[in-house]
């Protein structure tokens, strides 16, 4: 069956046409959004009188069929349907009979599948932000329970300065916070009805594209028919923040392969959330957080790929249109799995605070300290630097402590050598947002509250995120660490 059969001859559509336009692989996983539109549509003819009472009631019955079967998966698809919507409607007027021919009335695909795209959309950044928060709810217990460990810091990924672990963890809740902020940005921008601008026109029937978009629960209905059926922009923004996101991922993930590593050897991973080698028996691999990393490639590509598409389209809907629905499918499929896989990877790890700490003992991470000590002292910063770079080069060229050199010196000595001790230098990082103690015990307080905020924008409660009601592990006891190597 297709949608325009009267418009051509009785000859049959040729297999490489239907092989090569058919959408019906992908577009089946509009199915629940599909039937949400055409019952809402079906409403909206009988509200204004385009069908009778006892038309709309069959139709919604036949649409309730076709539902339970698309859920139960007893629903048939035939060789003929081009797309989820051919097929639905195939179906609702097998179930409903002639009246079944009454379903697309004053709509068109262009606008039916703008509408469910919206729809899906809207659903599924949803799911994707919950996951979101409940690994900003993970990060926030590991950072809570981390108290006064440090580790270094890192610039160019040599040792910079000390910093709490709290304060290294919530780097990363704060770049996942912004991607909620994203997310909520886009589902309230793309939260507008396209049903009702038909083909590309709009309609001579007397339909109220307003009460069907708030049938829907929608926000608004569209403004320009044109723009309306042709628009694809959220699917663009969606795929940005989706990338965007996966991207953080990849940060992250690229941080726990560094730090799971001998050289490292900050992390230790579960078992349940590592692998080993097929030929090496003592490999332990964290190819939760490569796949992380590497799917980032893929969801880029989606995102170019799709602005490639959309660049040179003229007014109104083209097939190319086609091509934004298995790049959002598969960018939400990739990070749902990567976000459940990564919370429960992070959860589940144990960090080694003593390899930690000996990391970031080397005095010479202490560099700026002196450096501030000194202009404390009245020295400008310019001259202080110079002096603080010139010991340390002194140090390593002559391998003389930098205690030593510190010590001896005329404008530096004993008090100077003081700041130099394992663990001073990340208690005097006291500005606001600063890896400091003090900075960090008021941004804990932030971060919770803006995970709290971030909850209430997609009706969660604090601590019920996604991941928690498909069983993420929970983080291990406060103060649980790995011994000493």
């Amino acid at each position: 069956m297709t949608l325009w059969q009267g418009r051509f001859g009785g000859g049959k559509q040729s297999e490489e046409l239907l092989s090569f336009t058919g959408s019906l692989s992908f577009d089946r996983r509009l199915a629940p959004d599909d039937v949400a539109c055409s019952r809402a549509h079906v409403l909206g003819l009988e509200r204004v009188g385009l069908v009778s009472r006892e038309e709309s009631g069959a139709l919604l019955s036949a649409l309730a069929k076709a539902e339970e079967e698309l859920a139960e998966g007893t629903f048939v698809f035939e060789p003929d349907d081009e797309d989820i919507h051919t097929a639905l409607e195939r179906r609702v007027t097998e179930i409903a009979g002639e009246v079944g021919a009454r379903l697309h009335t004053g709509r068109s695909r262009n606008d039916q599948v703008a509408t469910d795209m919206r729809l899906f959309t809207k659903r599924a950044l949803a799911q994707i932000a919950k996951a979101v928060i409940t690994l900003e709810e993970v990060l926030l217990a590991r950072a809570e329970e981390a108290g006064d460990a440090y580790l270094p810091g890192y610039t160019h990924l040599q040792r910079a300065q000390p910093v709490l672990l709290a304060h290294h963890l919530l780097a990363h809740g704060w770049a996942l916070s912004r991607d909620i902020d994203r997310l909520a940005a886009t589902r309230r921008r793309l939260d507008v009805s396209p049903l009702g601008a038909g083909a590309l026109a709009g309609s001579s029937l007397p339909i109220d594209p307003d009460w069907v978009a708030h049938e829907l629960g929608f926000g608004a209905r569209f403004e320009n028919s044109l723009d309306a059926v042709s628009d694809r922009d959220f699917v663009a923004e969606a795929l940005f923040d989706l990338a965007l996101l996966g991207a953080h991922l990849s940060r992250l993930g690229e941080e726990i392969v560094l730090w799971s590593s001998a050289e490292f050897g900050f992390m230790h991973l579960a078992d349940s959330y590592a692998t080993g080698s097929s030929m090496m028996p003592q490999k332990k691999n964290a190819d939760i957080a490569e796949l992380a990393r590497g799917k980032t490639g893929r969801l880029v590509g989606h995102l170019a790929g799709l602005l490639t598409t959309l660049k040179g389209l003229p007014l109104a809907y083209n097939r190319d249109l086609q091509e934004d629905k298995e790049p959002l499918f598969d960018a939400v499929d990739q990070l749902e799995r990567s976000l459940d896989a990564i919370t429960g990877l992070i959860a589940t790890a144990t960090f080694d605070t003593e390899a930690m700490a000996l990391a970031a003992s080397d005095p010479a991470l202490s560099a700026t300290d002196l450096a501030e000590w000194l202009v404390l002292k009245g020295m400008p910063f310019r001259r202080a630097h110079e002096l603080v770079g010139g010991l340390v080069r002194d140090s390593l060229e002559r391998h003389v402590p930098l205690t030593e050199l510190v010590a001896a010196h005329p404008s530096l000595g004993a008090d100077a050598v003081a700041l130099l001790e394992a663990g001073v230098a990340v208690t005097r990082r006291t500005t606001p947002g600063g890896a400091g103690p003090g900075p960090v015990a008021a941004q804990l307080e932030r971060f919770a509250a803006a995970v709290q905020a971030d909850a209430e924008r997609f009706g969660l409660h604090a601590g019920a995120g996604a991941g928690h009601s498909r069983g993420a592990a929970a983080p291990p006891a406060p103060g649980t660490s790995a011994p000493s190597r």
